[in-house]
């Protein structure tokens, strides 16, 4: 089996707690911290294929998010792709993808849908 991605702010409980889940399942997993390690356009319409929409992945909550001057209801996957690359902390997290699935797990059980 190819490696599960999962797209990783070690900060972030709800992060944590999906690994955790994929540990004692003894998934290999491939971590992304995507603070360090910004994601390119190209990954993000790719999750976006496997059925996350974009305005899904972005975290309004956020102070950059406001910076962004964009409406989340109104703004083009590009634009909110562009918002992502620009400001990584506004990605979703965390994002698994796994068996040509993709899944924001929320609450980290969430995970076990694409497995």
């Amino acid at each position: 089996m190819e490696p599960v991605a999962v797209y990783y702010n070690p900060k972030c409980s709800k992060c944590r707690q999906t690994k955790s889940i994929l540990d004692e399942k003894n998934i290999n997993t491939e971590v992304i911290e995507y603070l360090n390690t910004t994601p390119t356009q190209e990954e993000l319409s790719h999750i976006i294929s496997l059925g996350i929409p974009a305005k899904h992945m972005i975290r309004t909550g956020e102070n950059e998010w406001a910076q962004t001057g964009l409406d989340i209801e109104t703004a083009s996957d590009d634009d909110l792709i562009n918002a992502i690359i620009q400001h990584p902390i506004l990605l979703q997290r965390p994002i698994v993808l796994a068996n040509g699935k993709a899944v924001i797990a929320r609450p980290p059980e969430k995970v076990l849908e694409v497995l």
